[in-house]
């Protein structure tokens, strides 16, 4: 009888048979070879490879497995499988005292390639091709839902699993004993005669060994920043269960958040440096989301002025930065993202990344920003101050109009910053195509959040004069209406009789400097395109020695360019990125 692939050695040393879930492989088999076996058993099914099982069969051998080591198997099998595949591999001693070498492998989410592109697969008598069109990847797998040949309830932390309870008491499961929740979550499935843990159980509630063996790259390392520059001050590696992980990192962040409190009428608004409503959504987005076949770990840098959060895997297919908020969601890692639904922790409805968007926003912040790489995703949480005016306005309104809207909320904070924006900016900052702006902009105009400016292709919308009145700032004719006037004759001026006055003593003209009048926004982003066009790029320093300015203003400046297509960005971060001009010639690659 051919046993299943999760069948380990019986306490009476009787082996499971070769087939295709077993492969029995010889003493003198390198690690590289080794390795391949390895690979073509996960693209087949999975199962466990068994070294050293010809010697049992020789009398009285010399030798045994126990000098093969484990991490020469496991550095073999890293590498030709490009890291992307894990394994457990361990000694069992057999009653005789001989030992054999044991390679659990699970089977992969999807098809692995050797690094010359060759794909192999193992159909239960030997190592076969596989076709190109076999070798596709499966998209809709989930690793988190495979269950590790060698996984068992010992991998389980009791206390983890009450953590989980204690997480999901209005999940229907709650009141069942241990075994019977975890099997209602489909964290338990029957394998090989036995309840067996999946890889997201091992997540949510493994013990330390556990995790180390079957999902090393589930750790989370903190770093602390003082200052804006790389180098940290503080760092702590974690390994431990997504519950766990989630306390620690929110006592890490807290102990060193600050709040502002905001007093709106009667009440008092706590405007934390980092929200952590926000952060543990963001935290939680990456652990469920990442792609756990990669071995990289998610990295948490806290600067002075921002969380980033950075993640393996990048975004799931399809979804952008400039998207995230119209995309439907998907879900790189199904199981665990349900599970983690029906415990109450992420919203089934994906709607994770609205609530980040209009918590900062409410508070008078920056939206959270995306910066993708081909294999990576970092978001950024900016908290280098906020607007006390917008936080009370948006409260106070509120009040009367009973809700407002993330679209809502996007435009006001759009126009709040930047004074005016056109249809097709708004648009772009709402993530909607242009044609479907106008209602909701309709809209805010008949409750008077909002008003036009301009005429024709000039159009621009202007925070009202009643909302600039709300926030403490001064109506001024946005810039579409100072082009409509440059084309306007001037009014003739009013005739009235003319007294003569008494002569008074010429005085030196009045200069205004930055303490008097600082620059407008406008003349900001001329200065930077400036810069630009005579250093070939210009940099966040150069436009605040320039025209006075502090980090956060002079960066909203060259994001405006950066959204109105004048400039590009290179580089990331507060210290590398610099800007050049869009129409700028690219060096020529080497």
């Amino acid at each position: 009888m051919t046993l299943d692939a999760t069948d380990a050695i019986s306490p009476l040393g009787v082996l499971p048979v070769a087939g295709p879930t077993c492969i029995h492989l010889p003493l003198n088999i390198s690690p590289q070879e080794l390795a391949r076996y390895a690979v073509g058993l996960a693209n087949a099914r999975g199962g466990t490879v068994l070294v050293g099982t010809d010697v049992l069969n020789a009398g009285t051998p010399e030798r045994d497995a126990s000098e093969l080591h484990p991490l020469m198997v496991t550095h073999a099998i890293f590498e030709l499988s490009g890291g992307r595949l894990t394994v457990n591999v361990q000694h069992h001693r057999l009653p005789g005292g001989l030992k054999v070498l044991m390679v659990f492998v699970p089977h992969a989410p999807y098809v692995l390639a050797a690094p010359d592109g060759s794909v192999i697969a193992w159909d239960g008598a030997h190592l076969v091709p596989v076709t190109p069109s076999a070798a596709e990847p499966v998209a809709d797998q989930d690793y988190t839902a495979v269950v590790p040949p060698d996984a068992s309830l010992a991998d389980l932390d009791p206390a983890e699993v009450a953590r989980l309870r204690a997480l999901g008491r209005r999940a229907s499961a709650s009141n069942l004993p241990d075994l019977d929740f975890l099997r209602e979550l489909g964290l338990l499935v029957p394998s090989g005669g036995a309840l067996r843990p999946t890889l997201a159980a091992i997540l949510l509630a493994g013990t330390p060994a556990a995790l180390r063996a079957h999902v090393p790259q589930a750790e989370v390392c903190f770093y602390h920043h003082a200052t804006p520059d790389p180098e940290f001050q503080f760092r702590e590696d974690l390994l431990r269960p997504i519950p766990a992980l989630l306390t620690r990192l929110a006592e890490l962040i807290q102990a060193r958040n600050r709040f502002t409190p905001v007093q709106v009428g009667l009440f008092r608004i706590e405007v934390w440096e980092q929200d952590e409503v926000v952060y543990r959504e963001a935290l939680l987005n990456a652990l469920t989301h990442r792609d756990y076949t990669l071995r990289d770990a998610v990295h948490v840098h806290y600067f002075p002025d921002h969380l980033d959060i950075m993640n393996p895997g990048g975004l799931p297919g399809g979804i952008t930065p400039g998207n995230i908020l119209r995309h439907q969601p998907k879900r790189r890692n199904p199981l665990l993202a349900e599970v983690l639904s029906r415990l109450g922790l992420v919203e089934r409805a994906g709607v994770g990344v609205d609530k980040m968007y209009s918590l900062m926003l409410r508070h008078g912040k920056e939206p959270p920003e995306f910066t993708t790489y081909p294999d990576a995703v970092t978001l950024s949480l900016h908290s280098p101050g906020f607007d006390a005016e917008f936080v009370r306005f948006v409260a106070r309104k509120q009040e009367d109009m009973q809700t407002l809207s993330l679209d809502m909320l996007i435009v006001l904070s759009v126009l709040a910053r930047e004074g005016e924006a056109t249809r097709a900016w708004l648009a772009r900052a709402l993530q909607l195509p242009e044609d479907r702006t106008p209602r909701l902009l309709r809209g805010m105009e008949d409750h008077g959040l909002i008003e036009k400016a301009g005429v024709g292709r000039g159009i621009a919308y202007v925070l009202s004069g009643e909302v600039q009145a709300a926030l403490g700032r001064a109506a001024r004719p946005s810039a579409a209406a100072d082009r409509r006037m440059d084309h306007e004759p001037p009014a003739p001026p009013p005739v009235v009789p003319v007294t003569p006055a008494p002569p008074v003593e010429p005085r030196p003209p009045v200069r205004l400097t930055r303490e008097t009048s600082g620059p407008t926004g406008a003349e900001v982003r001329a200065v930077a395109l400036a810069l630009a066009r005579e250093q070939g790029r210009v940099r966040n320093v150069d436009v605040r020695e320039a025209c006075g300015l502090n980090t956060q203003q002079a960066w909203r400046a060259l994001r405006h360019l950066v959204q109105g297509g004048l400039l590009r960005k290179l580089g990331t971060g507060t210290r590398d990125a610099a800007y050049e001009l869009v129409d700028a010639p690219r060096p020529a690659a080497p």
